[in-house]
């Protein structure tokens, strides 16, 4: 498969290259296709690739000892995963897993040295995508640790909740729960609590955000 230089434009490993320079680098890059429930990485594993999510999304999580989930990322279109530890050389630091049906752009880490030596802009790009998944993931341990469970998970509702039509995917109560650091039931006391606020309506199995300002009335209440 060709890769369009459009979508290698819209990543921001590869921000401000020129199109020859895009030209050069799309050589090194091969697709990689998965559908809902697939496996892409196991964590523990040897890392070899670079992962950027070109349609759908894909979940990166970390499982306790005990069986229990908590996604620490939804990659979606033009952002990348398994980025440390093809820098590193260490193992996966975490699972990946397909939320639906998914096509992936993915560089070698011997490929990518070779961009990285002939493109010294992808070198500045790179640290400014590390400092930010620094941040996002800050960011989550402040909320696990500090945010209560109602407020964690209207905060999840702002940033994803829809009609799953659109670039974001559609959550179930699960995937919540994993993403909030809590459980399935503590979760759906929670979604109880924002729809007797009126933030949100549960309709069959779905999530309508009813009230954006409600919701985020909720996450700053429960901080």
């Amino acid at each position: 498969m060709t890769i369009p230089v459009e979508f290698l434009q819209s990543i921001p490993y590869f921000s401000g290259l020129s199109i020859t320079e895009l030209d050069s680098i799309r050589e090194f890059i091969f697709d990689k296709k998965a559908e809902r429930g697939q496996m892409i990485l196991a964590e523990g594993e040897p890392a070899d690739i670079l992962y950027f999510v070109a349609s759908g999304a894909v979940k990166v999580f970390k499982t306790s000892a005990d069986g229990k989930e908590q996604i620490l990322n939804i990659v979606r279109p033009g952002e990348s995963f398994n980025d440390v530890p093809i820098f590193d050389g260490g193992p996966n630091p975490a699972s990946a897993e397909a939320m639906g049906a998914v096509v992936l752009y993915s560089i070698r880490r011997s490929e990518l040295e070779v961009i990285l030596r002939n493109h010294p802009q992808v070198a500045l790009n790179v640290t400014k995508v590390l400092a930010g998944q620094a941040r996002h993931l800050g960011l989550l341990v402040e909320d696990l640790s500090f945010r209560h469970v109602i407020g964690r998970v209207a905060k999840i509702l702002i940033e994803y909740a829809g009609d799953g039509t659109g670039p974001r995917p559609r959550l179930t109560q699960q995937e919540i729960a994993a993403m909030a650091g809590t459980v399935r039931e503590v979760v759906g006391r929670s979604l109880k609590a924002l729809e007797e606020e009126g933030a949100i309506r549960l309709e069959h199995h779905r999530i309508v955000v009813a009230d954006m300002n409600a919701l985020k009335d909720m996450v700053a209440a429960y901080s």
